[in-house]
């Protein structure tokens, strides 16, 4: 009996590193997922508050000496948008290591903001999408490539209740 027990055991002979292998492999895989869904989850933080500082530039004063008026990108002058994201929403990316010129979709807009059962407020929002690419080898970019979108509302303090929105 001791002699069929011992040629029994023979077969199982470097099983404990194939398991050994099996488990480095997911415990790899799990590792590699956990950084890259972090990284998803850092760059979707990043242009969330590079589109806050956006609308809270948006809806500042441009100067105090011309009568505290606001900058209106809906009143068809370009500077105003270009401002906000040249002076504001660009540098917060790069400080965040991502490139502004990888932005689509961007869109700045001055008015009623939806405030759902309170009244209406007036405000800027600013909105905007970002390509995140998934380090997944042997897969085409369009397949993993993420867009990330970030859209924030921000009111401007001190309007009179009513009337029109500047």
């Amino acid at each position: 009996m001791t002699c069929q027990a011992r040629a029994h055991g023979r077969g199982e002979r470097g099983s404990d590193i194939v398991e050994f292998g099996f488990v480095v492999t997911m415990l790899a895989g799990l590792l590699l997922a956990a950084v890259v869904l972090a990284r998803g989850y850092n760059v979707y933080q990043s242009i969330v508050r590079a589109a806050r500082e956006g609308a809270r530039m948006a809806v500042l004063p441009n100067c105090a000496s011309c009568g505290n008026t606001y900058l209106d990108p809906s009143s068809g002058v370009t500077e105003a948008s270009s401002l906000v994201f040249a002076d504001t929403i660009s540098p917060a990316l790069r400080a965040a290591d991502l490139d502004p010129n990888a932005v689509s979709n961007y869109s700045e807009s001055v008015g009623w903001l939806d405030a759902g059962d309170t009244e209406e407020q007036c405000g800027a929002t600013v909105a905007f999408q970002y390509p995140y690419r998934l380090p997944i080898p042997f897969l085409p970019a369009r397949l993993s490539t993420i867009e990330i979108g970030a859209s924030v509302q921000m009111r401007r303090e001190n309007q009179p209740q009513g009337g029109t929105c500047p």
